[in-house]
């Protein structure tokens, strides 16, 4: 009998600290977000938003990898565009560690989006596309 392989993860949950306010008047926090791929990373160097304004690469990628905030199921740039600043730093740290190299379930805390030992050796310039 042979045990079964655990299937990686690759999708998590996060709650944002202020969150996005749709035109109904619903508060939407809580979401997921996917690790990206390669062709995600790719597709935004054909996007013309952001050939013109290489700063939009955040907005555009995390539209891609948000695949849910609250009820809300079509994340677009839009939404993203719409956050608070602390909302979007927030997403930016998450997509950071989660596709970083050297991430482990086992040393980043997805839940208060802190890592659980140590620091992860990043400055506070480091946001997804910042340079």
């Amino acid at each position: 009998m042979t045990t079964p392989t655990p299937t990686p993860t690759t999708e998590f949950a996060f709650e944002l600290p202020h969150g996005h306010l749709d035109a109904h008047g619903t508060l939407h926090r809580r979401g997921i977000m996917r690790m990206a791929t390669a062709r995600d990373e790719l597709a935004c160097g054909n996007d013309l938003r952001v050939r013109e304004n290489p700063a939009y690469l955040g907005v555009v990628l995390l539209s891609q990898v948000v695949t849910r905030l609250g009820s809300l199921s079509d994340i677009h740039a839009g939404v993203i565009e719409s956050l608070l600043v602390g909302d979007l730093a927030h997403l930016q740290d998450m997509y950071e560690r989660i596709n970083a190299p050297s991430f482990s379930e086992d040393t980043c805390c997805l839940t208060c989006g802190g890592p659980r030992s140590g620091g992860d050796g990043r400055s506070a310039g480091d946001r997804l596309g910042e340079s």
